[in-house]
């Protein structure tokens, strides 16, 4: 890559190094990268000598979703491949390091042309796949280089972005570094055919085929369900932050007869706290319930301070409330609307073309203050029949989405 580019990557792993002063998550990121290395050289002699078949990298736990798919069915289709999966977030890598559809499971280093070298030296990936929105100048340069052949999948492309800007030509030589680029709709096909690249192919959302394999396999939790069992209705805030319990939680209050789960996005015990003050006295941590028989009876609202259920616990809604619409980001809207409920989202999902779709169809609704949001959860609270169209409008909507994977794994494996 360029020097400019070089320079900009150096002053970002520097601002990184100060801000682990202060951030514990930073930290965490910095010490794992750091251990990347000999994690690779480790693993590599016990499980995959010859180098990996497929290096898949997520930046975060929603890019790791859509990435997922791909994996399991290649575990699934070929077992003796070794499967190499990186983060790049600590939220990420905290919840799947133990992720056993992979043989390895790492921090990616900065992309500086000294930690890229090493990296691949240690991998010694045959196949490269970065999901969505990840587009490192090094690693790309350097896997073209190699001639190791190189793919993203899920991607999405806007005009804004600096692919399609003036003085973008460094970016737009990163791109003609894939092999491939496997996009969610014929708009991105479009973008980057006016920018000259043309080894692209419109596959759609393999997110859509991970929610479908959610669905059929989700778990059972019996203290929700024993909790919901004489709900009229039950709204389930999923990734949930601080922004978003301003305006559901006030609304939660003002109707004590509606029941609530809530899942925040990260928690410690001082935030978990935060949240069962608020609700008042009826709310209880899922933690502290064993079994249905903990179950007072007078809970109104239940926080879940612990991972890995979300994706279960939707089917358990008369709606959801997906979180990061307010902050860096729409969560994953999709995981809800599997089981044919309605979802209500904060304004920053313009990324998101789930969010814009959903909403055109009548299965989400987009609030950005205290005032909508009453509005959109009044409706959906007193009129059955919105309620049942919004929920058979989102559902409908992902399963006329199924099929990336199918379109993406035969070009790779077959």
């Amino acid at each position: 890559m360029n020097p400019l580019y070089n320079a900009a990557i150096s002053l970002y792993s520097a601002a990184a190094r100060l801000a682990a002063l202060r951030s514990p998550k930073v930290k965490e990121m910095l010490a794992g990268q750091a251990a990347t290395l000999r994690t690779l050289a480790e693993e590599r002699r016990r499980v995959a000598p010859g180098g990996y078949d497929l290096w898949l990298h997520a930046a975060s736990l929603g890019e790791f979703e859509q990435g997922r798919p791909l994996m399991e069915r290649l575990r699934r289709e070929h077992p003796d491949k070794k499967i190499l999966l990186t983060f790049f977030s600590p939220s990420g890598y905290r919840v799947r390091h133990n992720y056993a559809g992979a043989d390895t499971v790492a921090y990616l280093p900065f992309d500086t042309p000294a930690r890229v070298s090493a990296f691949l030296d240690a991998a010694a990936p045959k196949m490269a796949v970065f999901v969505k929105y990840e587009f490192w100048g090094n690693y790309l340069e350097q896997l073209a280089k190699r001639r190791i052949p190189t793919y993203i999948i899920s991607a999405i492309f806007r005009p804004g972005q600096r692919f399609f800007r003036p003085g973008g030509g460094a970016f737009r030589r990163m791109l003609g570094n894939f092999t491939r680029l496997y996009v969610q709709d014929e708009r991105s096909r479009e973008l980057l055919a006016g920018i000259g690249i043309d080894r692209v192919t419109v596959s759609g959302d393999t997110r859509f085929d991970r929610v479908t394999d959610i669905l059929r396999t989700a778990k059972n939790v019996p203290v929700v369900e024993k909790f919901v069992e004489n709900s009229t209705f039950t709204l389930i805030a999923g990734s949930s932050w601080a922004p978003d319990e301003d305006l559901y939680i006030p609304w939660l209050k003002s109707h004590p007869r509606v029941k609530a789960v809530i899942a925040p996005h990260e928690f410690d015990d001082a935030r978990i706290k935060r949240i069962a003050e608020r609700l008042g006295p009826g709310a209880r941590r899922l933690s502290e319930l064993a079994s249905p028989a903990d179950l007072r009876g007078d809970e109104t609202a239940l926080i879940v301070d612990c991972f890995g259920l979300l994706s279960s616990l939707y089917r358990y809604g008369s709606m959801a409330w997906v979180g990061g619409g307010f902050g860096a980001g729409l969560h994953n809207i999709n995981e809800a609307a599997v089981y044919g409920i309605p979802v209500v989202f904060g304004p920053n999902n313009r990324k998101f073309k789930e969010a814009a779709d959903m909403q055109a169809c009548g299965g989400a609704f987009e609030v950005t203050d205290r005032r909508s949001a009453e509005t959109v959860l009044d409706r959906l609270l007193d009129d059955r029949g919105a309620l049942h169209k919004a929920g058979e409008a989102a559902g409908n909507y992902i399963r006329a989405n199924i099929g990336a994977t199918d379109k993406i794994y035969p070009d790779l494996f077959g």
